[in-house]
């Protein structure tokens, strides 16, 4: 049973990481994405001297809001679109195959271009003995930080045909989710019910932010990694509830 799952599943993958590395748009993102967040290291490194990558990993969450929708916008609304949607789920496939595979292909392709920093840690290693531990625990923590807005992401996509529509739902819930955990957006939201301190409890139930900072500054406990593990299994299995409606 396990194994038929996981053959659908690598099919759906294998026919999504074609459609990724055939589109040239997926380049040129890739390519955008990495110099804007070499750019950005490297000009907190000339101006610090230090050998870290904190920059890098401080900067990324920002990065991802436009980054991971405009990955993620085509996935089903373009299926919606086309009406090929109703045409994959007469496939003998069960939705929940169809999601895990359009799902890991764009993981492991965010997982690919998140791979194209590592020079950044080759350069630090050359220059002076970096925290490789700590390099580890950011950049477990970024993988994360992906899966959970390409989770949401393809969530959004499934309720449009609008390919702009799901860019647009999935940058704005990307970014409730890091801006509600800014220390200044806390402090401003505190400030403005002082008796219910609304800013934290946002902060502290919500919003990914600080929960990724736990994994850049490794601190890492199980709710954190909790955090991101449930909140991704719940936008997929929300995903996946929406394509049975159709398919009945």
């Amino acid at each position: 049973m396990m194994a038929a799952m996981m053959t659908g599943v690598v099919l759906v993958a294998r026919r999504e990481l074609r459609a990724y590395f055939d589109s040239p748009i997926a380049y040129i993102t890739a390519a955008a994405f990495l110099v804007l967040a070499g750019t950005s290291f490297m000009n907190s490194f000339f101006l610090q001297g230090v050998i870290d990558m904190t920059p890098f990993f401080d900067t990324l969450p920002f990065l991802l809001i436009p980054f991971i929708p405009a990955l993620t916008m085509r996935t089903w609304s373009e299926e919606h679109a086309q009406g090929t949607v109703e045409l994959l789920l007469t496939l003998p496939l069960q939705p929940l195959q169809v999601v895990l595979g359009k799902y890991g292909a764009a993981l492991l392709y965010y997982g690919l271009i998140l791979a194209g920093s590592l020079p950044i840690v080759a350069m630090l290693a050359w220059l002076g003995a970096p925290d490789l531990g700590l390099i580890f625990c950011g950049y477990l923590g970024a993988l994360l930080l992906g899966a959970l807005f390409l989770a949401f992401g393809q969530f959004l996509s499934s309720l449009t045909h609008n390919q702009i529509v799901a860019f647009a739902l999935a940058a704005l819930l990307a970014s409730g989710l890091v801006f509600s955990g800014h220390p200044q957006v806390v402090e401003v939201m505190d400030g403005l019910w002082p008796a219910w301190q609304p800013g934290t409890v946002v902060a502290e139930a919500l919003s990914c932010l600080p929960q990724y900072e736990a994994f850049v500054s490794g601190l890492i406990g199980l709710d954190h990694i909790l955090y991101f593990v449930l909140m991704s299994v719940l936008f997929l299995w929300l995903t996946q509830v929406g394509l049975r409606r159709i398919q009945y």
